[in-house]
């Protein structure tokens, strides 16, 4: 199969390259750029080295980076038009207070005196800020300082919540901390690769080049839809949805029945093998066969595939971070690495790929779910050492985390937060459940909503927008999956008086008379990222080495190493892993008489998140202008639907109309399929607000609709 015709490569290369010219092959002088400003991709956390051309101080051309480690010049369909984003319509490129422009000295003072008013009523915590995965490195670690530290409220999260909370809190039970343990190396040295509801193809289209690279491996996919992933696939597991702890579960039962299991290992680097051991006893083919409607020895095959290798390598992505029990999956996953073995060793991880160009960057230094440098709220000794290096009294320091991005949206509901911040993201459209966020939103007593694009869906609620540049715009770094730290350049200056979000947030510590303490002698982004490296000293996520000009010179540094636990040694209180008996439980809600169909939703290859940014790009717009709803024939023509059809999709919560509708083998019956990129038909209206309870990553992937002809 050509997987570049697959991913939409050769036909977005010659749009890109020909398709705003009239005639094929001519190429406008005015596209021509005069310099070129080398950069890193501002998408998803595969972390592309590109470059930007410029001519008369318009970026005009983008091109891959043929010196980067990563992508080695290729770039996906958004990575080769990125450049339009920057001149993309709807730009925010002036304050507005209530629908009208403001001057930046009017705004902070706005927004200063209505956020400290609410907390000296209600107190410091009925303020609440949520973030996003795009800011750079240096812009999380300074926004984290300012809102613990200067505002003073615990109740700051990020909308990697919404994507790799569940990864971060498994890694963080299985092996004491957040960091994948291994590199994109590994890909292309493994001799198994078992991809967990991980659609690289559409979602991190590049990292397919690893696959290219290692014919020799065997490639097993599981997920409930016949992706373009799983099209390139050696086995292909049609799983139910959210049956993935049962696969797991079994494959280890098979691993520990047949004697494929390190015992060496699992002696000297784990605890909890018995407990494990017993609780997998029942987790037989057959048993799991029941929950996750495959056959009892595709299950036997696919664990003795992986049990005798010899460097395997799983992967995952919002498949499985997107469920009730995200947090309990990732640890299954742990336990098949720690059971064999494969951990700490060429071509052998458990790997999450990450969503967001940074969500790593904010996990490191955000101080959201954990404090800078991996540390624990919870730990005296840490709170005492971030106080000391930055010459502030420990007890300002919080003894436990705020509240998680969900929670923060049900504390505006009951008014126990009263003014909300948000950062470069667009919860009216990503966030689960809209008839909540949207009550949420209209109520809460003052709104600020910082972005690099006015109105929005979000910012159409909002009492000030404050105008962010947006990448290409901004200096400083992003940590891509792998561990990579990458450069970001400025390529042309932001918009009318739109600033960097880093500028943004040292006016605003200066006007709350907290920057001489916090920023001292801070003005660019370099000051913060030299006290993030010293911050991040002796860590696991060690910066201290690194400068701007060897991420420059190296195209990238990766932390750690290019695997972590090669020694078998793990940051926990006895060094070693933790083996995890995990349950499975079926999804909270199940498909009923009147609402028949599992909703699964997911992403295209054309767009980002809720296309703030690629929808104002015509070549992505042209290739995929809508939503759609796939639907297995057999459920069509019970319904009397054929292809192209506009259908309603209804939940017990809201229905979406005038959905096109694709009749498809790709997604089985009783399933239904749909983008959630589209504010104009919204997924988000349909879905739930169920939660892990540990990681609070909602639930995705599954709710119970019923699907209707739009006319009826």
């Amino acid at each position: 199969m050509n997987l570049k015709r697959l991913v939409g490569l050769d036909t977005l290369a010659e749009q890109y390259a020909y398709g705003e010219d009239p005639e094929f092959g001519h190429v406008s002088a005015s596209r021509v750029a005069d310099r070129w400003v080398r950069t890193t991709c501002g998408y998803c956390s595969v972390g592309c080295g590109m470059l930007i051309g410029v001519r008369d101080g318009r970026a005009v051309a983008v091109r891959g980076d043929e010196h980067h480690s990563v992508n080695r010049g290729k770039l996906c369909p958004k990575g080769l038009s990125e450049h339009h984003t920057l001149d993309a319509p709807g730009r925010a490129q002036y304050p507005v207070l209530d629908g009208q422009r403001v001057t930046w000295d009017r705004a902070i003072d706005v927004m200063l005196e209505r956020i400290t008013a609410i907390q000296a009523r209600y107190g410091k915590e009925s303020f609440g800020v949520i973030s996003t995965g795009q800011l750079v490195t240096e812009e999380f670690y300074t926004l984290g300082k300012l809102v613990q530290l200067g505002f003073g409220t615990r109740h700051y999260d990020g909308n990697t919540t919404l994507c790799m909370a569940s990864a971060v809190s498994g890694y963080k039970r299985s092996f004491g901390s957040d960091g994948p343990p291994g590199s994109y190396e590994d890909m292309a040295q493994a001799d198994l690769i078992l991809l967990i509801g991980a659609n690289i193809a559409d979602n991190h289209p590049i990292l397919c080049q690893r696959l290219l690279e290692n014919p020799g491996a065997t490639l097993i996919v599981a997920d409930p839809r016949v992706t373009k992933t799983a099209m390139l696939a050696d086995i292909f597991l049609p799983l139910k949805p959210h049956s993935d702890i049962a696969l797991v579960n079994a494959m280890a039962h098979v691993l520990i029945r047949d004697g494929l299991v390190n015992i060496g290992y699992i002696e000297r680097h784990t605890t909890g093998f018995e407990e494990l051991r017993r609780h997998i006893a029942k987790y037989t083919p057959d048993y799991a066969a029941g929950i996750t409607g495959l056959a009892p020895d595709v299950i036997e095959r696919v664990a003795l595939l992986y049990g005798r290798a010899k460097a395997a390598f799983i992967g995952w992505t919002m498949g499985v971070n997107h469920s009730t029990q995200g947090a309990e999956t990732v640890n299954a996953i742990n336990n098949l690495a720690l059971l064999t073995g494969h951990i700490g060793r060429a071509g052998a991880a458990p790997f999450s790929i990450t969503g967001q160009c940074n969500a790593m960057g904010t996990r490191e230094a955000g101080f959201t779910s954990g404090l800078p440098g991996y540390r624990k709220f919870e730990s005296a000794a840490d709170r005492q050492e971030l106080a000391s290096l930055w010459g502030v009294d420990a007890s300002r320091i919080p003894v436990s985390r705020g509240l998680a991005y969900p929670d923060i949206i049900e504390a505006v509901l009951a008014k126990r937060i009263r003014a909300l911040w948000i950062i470069a993201t667009n919860p009216a459209v990503s966030f689960p459940n809209h008839g909540v966020l949207k009550q949420a939103l209209e109520t809460v007593e003052f709104l600020v909503v910082q972005d690099g694009f006015h109105p929005t869906p979000t910012s159409q609620f909002a009492h000030l927008v404050l105008p962010a540049a947006i990448w290409g715009e901004k200096e400083g770094t992003y940590t891509n999956s792998e561990r990579r730290v990458s450069k970001v350049n400025a390529a042309v200056p932001p918009p009318g008086e739109a600033r960097p979000d880093f500028d943004i947030f040292l006016q605003l510590a200066g006007r709350l008379g907290v920057q001489d303490e916090l920023f001292p002698g801070w003005q660019t982004s370099r000051d913060a990222f030299e006290e993030w490296k010293r911050v991040s000293r002796g860590r696991m996520c060690d910066y201290s080495a690194i400068t701007y000009e060897d991420i420059e010179t190296r195209g990238g540094v990766q932390w750690g190493g290019e695997r972590l636990y090669a020694d078998g040694r793990y940051p926990t209180d006895d060094g070693r892993a933790r083996l995890f008996a995990i349950e499975w439980q079926p999804f909270p809600e199940q498909p009923n008489r009147d609402y028949p169909f599992v909703l699964n939703t997911g992403r295209t290859v054309e767009h980002w998140h809720t296309r703030t940014k690629t929808g104002g790009v015509p070549i992505l717009q042209g290739m995929s202008p809508r939503a759609w709803l796939e639907m297995n024939p057999r459920d069509a023509r019970k319904l009397g639907l054929k292809p192209h059809d506009r259908v309603t999709v209804e939940s017990s919560r809201n229905r979406v109309d005038n959905v096109e509708l694709r009749v498809t083998e790709i997604i089985a019956p009783g399933h239904v399929f749909m983008p959630f990129h589209y504010v104009e038909t919204n997924s988000n209206l349909l879905t739930q607000s169920a939660y892990d309870p540990i990681s609070r990553e909602p639930n995705f992937k599954q709710c119970a609709v019923k699907v209707l002809r739009t006319d009826q």
